[in-house]
């Protein structure tokens, strides 16, 4: 599925399930929350901070997903083609970052 189809498919459920869309201050306090649950598991799971019980059985690829609908949501409400966006942004580092990453001495191993 690309974006484009993504962006038709939370619509679709939206209007199926979710009676509407929550209003633009919601939904980005709604994507800072999922944005939290993933930085928490990455920070426990990945980084130096100790994993609880509780948090062993929480799955990032579905925090993710979570992120991503809400994103979906923040452009479909305020008009956002970000299929065309993300062609767009993935052009332009394409263009600025090609030799950038590989002259960083910081990425060398």
């Amino acid at each position: 599925m690309n974006i484009a189809d993504a962006q038709k498919a939370v619509d679709t459920w939206i209007q199926h399930h979710g009676v509407r869309y929550f209003d633009e201050l919601t939904n980005m306090a709604q994507l800072t929350e999922e944005v939290g649950e993933v930085a928490r598991i990455i920070a426990r799971r990945y980084g130096e901070q100790s994993e609880k019980e509780t948090d062993k059985a929480k799955d990032l690829g579905e925090e993710l997903a979570d992120v991503i609908f809400v994103v979906l949501c923040l452009a479909n409400q305020t008009g956002i083609d970000l299929q065309a966006a993300f062609d767009n942004k993935m052009a332009l580092k394409t263009k600025r970052d090609h030799n950038r990453h590989h002259n960083n001495p910081k990425l060398k191993s």
